[in-house]
């Protein structure tokens, strides 16, 4: 996969993480959307660095969206944790 690919997928897992965990996030849409595509980045880095799963060179591969889905998870709920009651409601 080349670079736009991954941010391609990386707004998509995105927002799935973001349906997957609803609330109201800290940086909306646009934070929302960084947060999927370095969460895409991390996902992957970790998949292959130390689950000993490489990240396919595929769009449609299982796994890759699985890392790209639960590293936006993971640095969503890490960004609500910091900066989430930073906003007032």
């Amino acid at each position: 996969m080349n670079f736009i690919s991954w941010i391609v997928l990386g707004l998509l897992a995105g927002a799935i993480a973001k349906i997957l965990l609803p609330g109201r996030d800290p940086g909306g849409l646009i934070g929302t959307t960084v947060i999927g595509v370095v969460g895409a980045f991390t996902g992957g880095w970790i998949s292959a660095r130390w689950l000993d799963r490489p990240i396919a060179n595929d769009f449609y591969d299982g796994a890759t969206w699985a890392a790209a889905i639960g590293g936006s998870l993971v640095l969503l709920i890490v960004y609500r944790i910091l900066f989430g009651h930073s906003r007032s409601r």
